[in-house]
């Protein structure tokens, strides 16, 4: 059985343990309120993107674009957003689990471009092909985060040297919910436009000036941008909310331990008084 004396080392080492657990989830909570405001606000207009995009594929008709070009699957990149540091409970471990289920199957050659030092870790000691990495980003996302990793593989498969990329994420569905999802980034699929009051296509007729080709030309980079920096904002809210989560558990984890440990350290001092206390009544009962 432990001593007095380690009995009360570990119930001061997991005080202070618990003490660091509740300022990080202090911590990620004020974080997690930012990041979720983030992820409400930009919603919205990812959702009204999306729709013009639609309208506007349709209205223009067979407009050929490089980022609108169907190949076949030789080369399939996917573009993983996790996270910096760990102690965010499965964040991470989720989003590597999808990503190797989505990738475990595919006879195409597999390029990988990670978004976090989690994941790039991970599948840099598996020897996967790492084509481009993005680790740092820091608490704060920005757009210029989104249009430089956007530009990337944008340019990689205008080239020819990716025939589809596919974005992995983490979507914030509420603070105890983090879903990954897998969404198509490249080539860029239009989404039908909206229905009209009859329930039938609404389409609309659009001038496009100068031409359709360059209205497409700007839309297209702007929706695999927007697609980019939307998901970085989810996955930041999602592991926000992971990482409070997290250490509210580990706090109440170490208040149980603390709680028997102290148990334990009463059981022990109460027998060593015991102990003491026969020892003596013993001795005086001899000499007597």
């Amino acid at each position: 059985m432990p001593s007095l004396r380690d009995l009360r080392r570990r119930i001061k080492s997991i005080k202070s343990t618990q003490q660091i657990t509740k300022a990080m989830k202090a911590v990620s909570a004020a974080k997690m309120r930012r990041a979720q405001e983030q992820v409400l606000s930009a919603r919205p207009y990812a959702r009204r993107m999306k729709d013009v995009l639609g309208r506007v594929a349709t209205a223009a008709g067979g407009v050929k674009h490089p980022l609108l070009e169907v190949r076949e699957p030789k080369r399939v990149a996917y573009v993983l957003i996790t996270a910096d540091r760990g102690l965010c409970g499965g964040f991470n471990a989720n989003l590597i689990r999808r990503t190797v289920q989505e990738t475990k199957n595919i006879s195409a050659e597999l390029s990988l471009v990670c978004v976090g030092r989690k994941g790039r870790d991970y599948f840099r000691r598996r020897g996967y092909n790492i084509a481009q990495q993005y680790v740092g980003l820091g608490e704060t996302i920005k757009l210029g985060h989104a249009q430089e990793i956007a530009r990337y593989v944008m340019e990689k498969y205008a080239a020819g040297e990716f025939d589809a990329v596919y974005l992995i994420y983490s979507e914030f569905v509420n603070v105890l919910v983090q879903r990954p999802r897998v969404v198509k980034l490249l080539p860029v699929e239009p989404p039908e436009g909206q229905e009209n009051g009859e329930g039938k296509p609404g389409r609309v007729e659009y001038i496009f000036e100068p031409s359709a080709e360059s209205v497409l030309s700007e839309l297209l980079p702007m929706y695999v941008e927007n697609m980019v920096f939307h998901g970085l904002l989810e996955s930041k809210a999602s592991e926000h909310s992971a990482r409070m989560t997290a250490m509210d558990n580990a706090t109440k984890n170490a208040g149980d331990m603390i709680d028997r440990l102290t148990l334990s350290m009463n059981r022990a001092r109460q027998a060593a008084i015991t102990k003491e206390i026969s020892e003596i009544v013993g001795g005086a009962a001899a000499l007597e």
